[in-house]
């Protein structure tokens, strides 16, 4: 089957034939998919009940050009197959009509065969870590909520981040001095996340909703250039592509692949102890420092960070720099003081600090 036959040939499909920038999206997706069966994550079904239920794929939806075009493809590829696509639409409540923005983006995703789910979730606007990232964590942990809690082995969640994201992921966090990149796939709140639409640059989705004929939503959110992201993707990357003579985004979303490849290969590394039952990073309560100290930096620092992540604490390098200096470099000093990454305790301040030669976490009071 060629590429322009992707999805069921049984059943008419809802996009022309001629749809190029459709086509590229569909293809990731297929890719994606492969990959997935590939390492055994779609294969075999679920069952309830003695009956088989179908394998669900769950889909990020906010409305926009992207996500869109994700669960189009998704449809697309799935038509006639016992594989069904669960798109979740997440109001956050921030902006008037925001309720009715899901409602359409999720009966879109009905008319083209998924299932839709509409989450009503609330943003704290003063969140010490900026009601953008906020918005970003409290929509991970509606939809891993809402994945978790499937009656069937839940399924992988699809989100519809571009090469455009990843470039911009790259520059902040490089800004923030610890570089970082998206991967394929990631564990979010305990639900593997996808990100199969990374090497697809996002004309290719905006050019696939204007051939399917459906409209999108632009957040007013993505012109307010006081937000860091919006800031980078309106001045700084069109001023690196002036400078360069040509397009920033290539470059720079290919520079983050071999991050994210490096990072995998890193972790690889990292002591099978600290990845099993209630001994694993995540699930610890302290880390043992002179384990630690054994290690590589670059291994003990993303022990360091998974452990931090895991805690709902904002990674810096400054942060890392010093905690892992608690290991590395202990001399008596006194604790690390850290941040909670989306949740504001008003009057207290945090400390990563090393008690017995383990670091814990500690939260005081404020004077």
């Amino acid at each position: 089957m060629s590429a322009d036959d992707l999805g069921n040939a049984e059943i008419p499909p809802f996009w022309p034939r001629k749809s190029p920038h459709f086509r590229e999206v569909r293809t990731a997706v297929k890719q994606a998919l492969e990959t997935l069966e590939a390492l055994g994550a779609l294969s075999g079904q679920a069952f309830v009940a003695g009956r088989k239920s179908p394998q669900v794929i769950y889909v990020g939806l906010s409305g926009g050009a992207d996500s869109l075009a994700l669960v189009a493809a998704l449809c697309a590829h799935t038509r006639g197959t016992d594989m069904r696509v669960h798109a979740l639409c997440v109001d956050h409540g921030l902006q008037a009509g925001s309720r009715d923005v899901a409602e359409k983006a999720a009966a879109q995703a009905r008319a083209w065969g998924a299932l839709a789910t509409v989450i009503a979730i609330d943003i704290d606007r003063d969140s010490p870590a900026g009601m953008e990232a906020e918005a970003r964590w409290a929509r991970y942990r509606a939809i891993a909520e809402v994945a978790g809690k499937a009656a069937t082995q839940p399924g992988p969640v699809m989100v519809a981040h571009t090469a455009e994201d990843q470039a911009e992921n790259l520059l902040l966090s490089s800004l923030r001095g610890h570089a970082s990149a998206m991967s394929f796939a990631t564990d979010i709140e305990g639900v593997q996340v996808l990100r199969p639409l990374l090497n697809i640059r996002r004309a290719h989705t905006q050019g696939a909703c204007a051939e399917l004929g459906v409209s999108v939503w632009n957040d007013p959110h993505n012109y307010r250039e006081d937000f860091r992201r919006v800031a980078i993707r309106k001045q700084v990357l069109p001023m690196l592509s002036e400078i360069i003579g040509g397009d920033a985004i290539a470059p720079l979303a290919a520079a983050a692949r071999d991050v994210a490849a490096d990072d995998e290969v890193l972790n690889s590394l990292i002591p099978q102890e600290y990845d099993k039952g209630e001994g694993s990073i995540e699930k610890s309560e302290e880390l043992d420092c002179n384990d630690l100290s054994l290690l590589a930096q670059p291994v003990r620092k993303r022990i360091i960070a998974r452990w931090l992540v895991a805690k709902d604490i904002l990674v810096t390098r400054a942060g890392l720099d010093g905690i892992d200096a608690l290991c590395s470099a202990w001399s008596g000093q006194g604790g690390v003081a850290v941040a909670d990454t989306y949740t504001k305790i008003p009057h207290s301040r945090l400390e990563v600090v090393r008690v017995g030669g383990k670091l814990r976490l500690l939260r005081f009071n404020a004077p």
